[in-house]
């Protein structure tokens, strides 16, 4: 073995050997990410529903344990140069990264904080991430810049506004209910007080908001025609026809007069579409390019409002998922009609699942109509002692609004 003289210069391999077991390459070795996302979504992944009485116990806490911390100054921002930082980066960001991280419990307390961004670093970053609703990457990437920059006052005041919010509704609830909440972008559906199935959700963009109101759910439709709301016929349909003339035909939709006669796309002038024309029927056929998916879910509300599968899938993997013209996309639906269809007893998953792919129009009435609540909930707690906060997406913590027509 070659043993280097005293005084002679260290090669370049052997350097480079060394600083890898000491810097950034042993701690990217020695880090368990995936446990470390597991560990964060253990925290919020409980069985308590962000809406009940339980939760009003909780937002208390919550309360109790923000007052005196905001008092005290909060939380201070963490500077631009921390943007991008990742495991086994070393700035002096990292630092104040690693103080913002402690301050809001994300990460615990240290007697030294190194400027390297090290194991217990990424498992702050991702528990942060979980807590505020964020793809969780271990990265400070944009939107976890953001959140980490909203002022302690401002979450101390979500949580007074959402505490008047719960305890609004909370005497309304029934022993079985499904809560949209809108902010979030999720769905729960509970069961004796406990959360039996969580989904994703794609909801309401700014200008055509999901509405906040409760009623009950009443039907399912399988394999659904999607008839075009006059509104998107005017706003959408039109752009979309005037890019493409084969749009319609792409996606299956046929025009109908009032008297059921098929109308051929290319008799309407698209860039000067008359009001008439607007009232025609636009239906979409079941398939796999059904704008509605396999399924609608039906409750009864003034505002043409509904739940339904989608053939966008991908959308559910984003960190703001507000895109929909108000009604509100369910990833998981077919878990969710299993779960509505319980009263009918001649209904399970495999028999959802087999109608789904049959592509069988089919509408089902609900013997159990369950309610339905789509709310606006952008801060909560469970009995852990774990903070959630969403953003103000619809602006109604800026207007400090807490009660909602139903």
């Amino acid at each position: 073995m070659a043993v280097l003289s005293a005084g002679a210069a260290m090669p370049a391999w052997a350097q480079d050997s060394v600083f890898d077991m000491l810097g950034p390459g042993r701690v990217l070795r020695e880090t368990d990410r995936e446990g470390n996302t597991a560990a964060a979504a253990a925290l919020i992944a409980t069985n308590e529903p962000i809406l009940s009485f339980d939760t009003l116990h909780n937002l208390q806490l919550a309360i109790a344990q923000y007052e005196p911390f905001v008092a005290a100054g909060g939380w201070e921002e963490i500077p631009q140069q921390a943007y991008q930082l990742i495991l086994g980066n070393s700035s002096p960001a990292v630092v104040q990264l690693k103080r913002r991280l402690i301050s809001s419990g994300d990460m615990a307390l240290v007697d030294y904080a190194s400027d390297v961004f090290d194991a217990d670093t990424d498992r702050g970053v991702r528990t942060f991430q979980a807590r505020h609703g964020l793809v969780v990457t271990g990265q400070i990437d944009e939107p976890t810049w953001y959140a980490m920059n909203v002022p302690a006052s401002t979450r101390l005041q979500q949580l007074y506004l959402n505490y008047t919010r719960v305890q609004n509704m909370a005497a309304k609830l029934n022993d079985r209910y499904v809560v949209v909440n809108i902010p979030a972008a999720t769905i729960e559906a509970v069961s004796g007080g406990m959360v039996e199935q969580r989904h994703t959700a794609v909801v309401g963009r700014v200008e055509r908001a999901t509405p906040i109101m409760a009623s009950n759910i009443s039907q399912i439709n399988f394999n659904p025609y999607w008839h075009v709301p006059k509104s998107l016929v005017r706003q959408d349909l039109t752009k979309y026809m005037l890019e493409n003339p084969n749009y319609l035909t792409e996606q299956n939709i046929f025009i109908y007069d009032g008297s059921g006669n098929k109308i051929d796309p290319t008799t309407i002038d698209w860039a000067n579409i008359t009001d008439a024309q607007v009232n025609y029927m636009y239906r979409q056929e079941p398939g796999s390019a059904n704008s509605m998916g396999h399924c609608k879910i039906n409750f009864y509300n003034p505002y043409d409002c509904y739940l339904h599968d989608t053939p966008s899938k991908a959308l559910f993997n984003e960190n703001a998922r507000f895109h929909s013209s108000g009604c509100v996309r369910v990833e998981g639906v077919n878990q969710l009609v299993n779960w509505l269809l319980r009263d009918n007893g001649d209904w399970d998953q495999t028999k959802v699942d087999s109608t789904f792919a049959s592509l069988q129009r089919l509408d089902v009435e609900c013997k159990g109509r369950v309610p339905i609540h789509t709310t606006y909930i952008t801060a909560w707690a469970n009995r852990q002692g774990t903070v959630s906060f969403r953003d103000d997406v619809y602006k109604f913590d800026e207007q400090g609004k807490v009660t909602f027509e139903a």
